[in-house]
């Protein structure tokens, strides 16, 4: 697995009070999503407001990519969706 994270765009999905962002390993895309419960608990101060809780993925992104990659080694082969679980980030 070479998983990789060139791309920058992250998208809130207000009606799944989510955050979408995509990896590749190689050629083959990799939808993840993360939601703002867990963004909550890694940046104690957000809200539940869309511009927080992007704030809130954008200040944490090293440690959601490295989640998104246990979460990925975890899933199934050929799922092209991964949803990030809290579990699924290092203890501090």
């Amino acid at each position: 697995m070479m998983l990789n994270f060139p791309n920058s765009s992250r998208s809130f999905e207000a009606a799944r009070n989510r955050v979408r962002f995509w990896g590749y390993d190689s050629s083959i895309e990799i939808t993840f999503f993360v939601d703002s419960g867990t963004l909550q608990k890694l940046s104690v101060a957000t809200t539940a407001a869309e511009d927080a809780v992007l704030a809130a993925f954008d200040s944490a992104v090293p440690e959601i990519h490295a989640a998104a990659a246990k979460a990925y080694k975890r899933a199934k082969h050929g799922t092209y969706a991964v949803a990030i679980m809290d579990g699924d980030f290092s203890p501090a």
